[in-house]
């Protein structure tokens, strides 16, 4: 699958490698050195993928992100998936960039093989490669209906009454993963091997933080019950009771 991908990565001889691994397996690249120059050339011609450094002059890739998944007067980016590559270990700083939209993440240095991984990952799962089908017919996704709410795998898109609600890549995959069994609770592990596939490198404290964005995100009232429901002592399952409840009180 080849794509086109943008690196933004201040040193110059590791984006010249980032670069080498990328086209080795046949996709195109263009190289940026500052934060500011990611934002400008997302904005003039997206890519399928935003490999991000996070310590960037001008912007780093916290603010680039922040920016990007923002939107401002623009509109936010939140098809493109975003890859962060950072020198820093801490977790609450690697979650600070899933907070604010990045989709994975790779602590430096790694190698060759775990940074071509990611970037598969996340563009399969960003082509929607990996949706629900429907049983017995042909290997076209179906819409995934959970009371209010609609996941159509297709066209990426998810609704709650209607509502066009913008979800990242990895956000979309969580949702797509628990709308395709309502009521069933998913494990953390079992959601982030769905999310970053068998990657010993990424905390399942991922899983929280995509909970968290997407409960702001599809929740049409705080003030009812979850759709998103924390099973204590085991993980999470998506629940259709609070969408109907809404959809018959009119909502």
């Amino acid at each position: 699958m080849c794509a086109f991908v943008l690196v933004a990565e201040d040193d110059e001889k590791q984006a010249e490698l980032v670069r080498r691994y990328l086209e080795r397996e046949g996709h195109t690249v263009a190289v940026v050195h500052d934060g500011r120059a990611a934002i400008d050339e997302v904005r003039r011609r997206p890519p399928d993928l935003l490999v991000l450094d996070v310590m960037m002059p001008r912007v780093d890739g916290l603010g680039v992100t922040r920016v990007l998944r923002g939107g401002g007067g623009n509109g936010p980016v939140v098809g493109i998936p975003i890859l962060m590559l950072t020198a820093r270990t801490t977790e609450d700083d690697l979650l600070l960039g899933l907070d604010l939209g990045a989709d994975d993440y790779l602590t430096k240095p790694y190698s060759p093989r775990e940074l071509m991984a990611r970037v598969r990952t996340l563009l399969r799962r960003a082509q929607g490669t990996h949706h629900p089908v429907v049983e017995g017919a042909e290997a076209v996704p179906r819409v995934l209906r959970v009371g209010g709410l609609s996941v159509d795998p297709v066209r990426h898109e998810v609704t709650v009454e209607g509502r066009l609600v913008e979800c990242t890549p990895g956000e979309f995959e969580l949702l797509a993963t628990l709308a395709a069994e309502p009521e069933r609770v998913f494990t953390r592990p079992q959601l982030l091997d769905r999310i970053h596939g068998s990657s010993g490198y990424i905390s399942v404290r991922t899983v929280d933080v995509h909970v968290l964005n997407l409960r702001k995100k599809i929740e049409v009232d705080p003030r009812r019950p979850c759709h998103l429901v924390t099973v204590f002592g085991v993980g999470y399952k998506l629940t259709g009771a609070a969408f109907g409840a809404a959809a018959r009180r009119g909502a």
